[in-house]
């Protein structure tokens, strides 16, 4: 998703109002990953696994520009050859595992303002690791903001365990409620519904983003996405699922 000259700004639509906002999405992608290696550049349904959520941003259509920050050359080639931008290579301390994820979207941000003088309204952080995230999850999370006035919307998803059910196990290996005191639930319908964020969308203003360096504020809203698309790839099981899935649903398109 090169940018465009002259060409900087999204119309947001919410109902029947028009609002003029310029939207930038920032993927991390950092060749670094205990957990899988080279994760992000992993075959996903016959794709890398950061294409699809490059694709998913280029679909949006609402998107002024896509800007990948990593600090590897292979991520950067990929990212240029599905439609993004990598005006930068990551620098090497930024990239590390103990880095902080609000790390790079700052440091991306600051890039952009200082090289090319540019300053979105919105700033969107997209993980590669959410692969099943859509088009129209970026379109309704960034609508939900606009209508809501809202500092920032971040996509969460129902979890299927009341916080009434969670445990630690003590040193001892006794069982102990993780919170207590909280009333005694018989079942997951009685309690009251509890939601998990899972790592798809993070989207705030920008000037309130860079005064917090952070996502959140007095006024964060949840935009809740369903469980099948709320796959956060972690795990070489995560990336198993994700493949099968993606593959399903190659297959349907094709069929």
């Amino acid at each position: 998703m090169r940018r465009q000259q002259g060409a900087v700004t999204s119309t947001v639509m919410t109902g029947d109002v028009g609002t003029r906002m310029s939207v930038l999405a920032v993927v991390p992608a950092r060749m670094g990953s205990k957990g899988v290696p080279n994760k992000n550049l992993a075959s996903v349904g016959g794709k890398p696994l950061i294409a699809w959520t490059l694709e998913a941003a280029r679909r949006s259509r609402i998107l002024d520009r896509v800007i990948v920050t990593t600090d590897n050359e292979a991520i950067a080639a990929t990212a240029r050859r599905h439609g993004a931008e990598v005006p930068f290579l990551r620098p090497p301390e930024l990239a590390r595992d103990d880095t902080p994820g609000v790390v790079p979207i700052v440091h991306a941000l600051q890039w952009l303002a200082e090289r090319e003088n540019y300053q979105p309204d919105l700033v969107l952080c997209l993980q590669p690791t959410s692969p099943l995230r859509t088009a129209e999850d970026i379109v309704a999370a960034v609508r939900l903001l606009v209508s809501r006035d809202a500092d920032s919307v971040v996509s969460v998803t129902a979890s299927e365990r009341p916080l009434q059910w969670l445990k630690v196990v003590d040193s001892e290996g006794l069982l102990r409620d993780a919170l207590p005191g909280l009333p005694a639930v018989a079942s997951r319908q009685d309690a009251t519904p509890v939601f998990a964020l899972n790592g798809a969308i993070y989207l705030a203003r920008r000037e309130r983003f860079l005064r917090r360096e952070g996502w959140y504020g007095d006024r964060t809203y949840g935009y809740v996405m369903p469980r099948e698309r709320s796959l956060d790839v972690d795990t070489p099981w995560d990336l198993r699922v994700a493949d099968l899935l993606l593959r399903e649903e190659v297959g349907r398109a094709a069929g």
